[in-house]
């Protein structure tokens, strides 16, 4: 069976060099060809972190990027008519020969590359790294095709498929398309120190989002370097699993709001809108589209979508007294149309800056979670100075001494 004749993957990939490779793997007898193949695969095995066996690796990677009426069903949650369960049985057993193909026309250094490779980047994403990893373990134990479609079944079925299955985190490019973001903080709720109650509202929220139930946008407020942003983060990294994934989005792009939520309303994750450092100087107007969006516009925000927002400003748009103290007679109605915006988060949680003592507590929760050895006192003597030159207390201040210290 060949590459051309499957009917559900048809279009397994885009990718010139990799359907040549999936080409050649046929004529690998030839020398020409076969040198051909080795070239196009390793350049392939740097481009997508590809290991160990490379030709299961790049069918594993193949087969959970590609958004088909089957993986996109198993990531709905929808049963598999009988019909198309046929269809995918016939091309599964392309992949099968495939991952069981011994190569046996490759020269032995050839072959001994291709069964073991590692390859020289440094892995960027562990989690996916991990899951493709299984991934591609399971389906190189797969015994039969039924067996091998069990596999997939359970995988599309738990994690999806496509950049929003393996990824989570996208961001907009200038050309306003959504695209993986690879390269993410790996910190932990955990790792944030004080503020719990605050990490309770937002874990709460995000949780009934997540459930299916009613939850709320939400603004996190207050001082800067009080860990707004890390907290909203670091809820990807805790949810990931559970389906959780999160856009990007500057006020600059926010025309491309009703694109966004028209490529995501449609998938099976739930996805969270992340604004950095939002506000708005009176005379920006990016701000209605913005509360069109979340609340007033003729199309409902679809209900796999929140929006979680950080700034220093509680009422996000800039005030001025002059129209505070404007004899216009409808002025009130200018205050509340700059005032309104921040009505349309349910959830608003203050982070203020933490006072002396708990400042030190924090310092003494990131020494400690990076086994720094360093009596009590020294340490506090020397970030209380080191707050004095720096900026306050702040828990980025704590954790810019705490590095300060890490590199001596």
């Amino acid at each position: 069976m060949y590459k051309e004749e499957l009917l559900v993957y048809d279009q397994i990939t885009q990718d010139p060099v990799i359907d040549q490779i999936l080409e050649d793997i046929n004529y690998l007898n030839n020398d020409v060809i076969q040198h051909r193949f080795m070239a196009s695969l390793l350049r392939v095995a740097e481009a997508y972190d590809l290991h160990d066996h490379l030709i299961q690796s790049l069918l594993t990677y193949l087969l959970a990027m590609h958004e088909n009426a089957f993986s996109l069903s198993l990531e709905r949650n929808v049963d598999v008519p009988a019909q198309l369960k046929t269809l995918v049985m016939h091309d599964l057993s392309y992949f099968f020969d495939l991952y069981k193909n011994d190569l046996n026309d490759l020269t032995f250094d050839n072959k001994a590359i291709v069964s073991d490779y590692m390859h020289s980047r440094p892995i960027i994403n562990k989690e996916i790294f991990d899951l493709l990893s299984e991934l591609q373990n399971s389906l190189a134990s797969a015994t039969t095709v039924d067996e091998f479609y069990s596999i997939l079944l359970q995988h599309y079925g738990r994690y999806g498929v496509g950049r929003y299955g393996l990824n989570k985190a996208f961001r907009l490019d200038d050309e306003n398309k959504i695209v993986p973001i690879t390269h993410i903080d790996d910190n932990t709720l955990e790792q944030l120190i004080g503020y719990e109650s605050h990490k309770q509202q937002l874990t709460a929220n995000t949780e009934a989002f997540l459930k299916g139930k009613k939850a709320n946008n939400v603004l996190l407020y207050g001082d800067n370097g009080t860990g707004k942003s890390s907290s909203i983060k670091a809820l990807l990294n805790r949810y990931y699993k559970d389906g959780l994934r999160m856009i990007e989005i500057y006020k600059h792009q926010f025309q491309q709001l009703p694109y966004v939520i028209n490529e995501l309303q449609n998938r099976n994750y739930k996805f969270i809108i992340f604004m950095d450092d939002l506000s708005f100087e009176e005379y920006e107007t990016e701000y209605k589209y913005l509360k069109a969006v979340i609340e007033g516009g003729l199309e409902k925000k679809p209900d796999n979508i929140l929006i979680y927002a950080t700034s220093n400003r509680r009422h996000l748009i800039k005030e001025t007294w002059n129209e505070r103290n404007t004899d216009e007679i409808n002025k009130n109605d200018t205050i509340q149309e700059k005032t309104s915006l921040v009505s349309r988060f349910g959830l608003q949680i203050l982070y203020m800056r933490p006072n002396r003592k708990d400042f030190l507590s924090i310092v003494d929760g990131l020494a400690k979670q990076y086994n720094i050895d360093m009596d009590q006192e020294t340490l506090h003597a020397r970030a209380l100075e080191w707050e004095i030159r720096n900026g306050g207390f702040t828990g980025r201040v704590a954790k810019q001494f705490i590095n300060k210290i890490l590199g001596e």
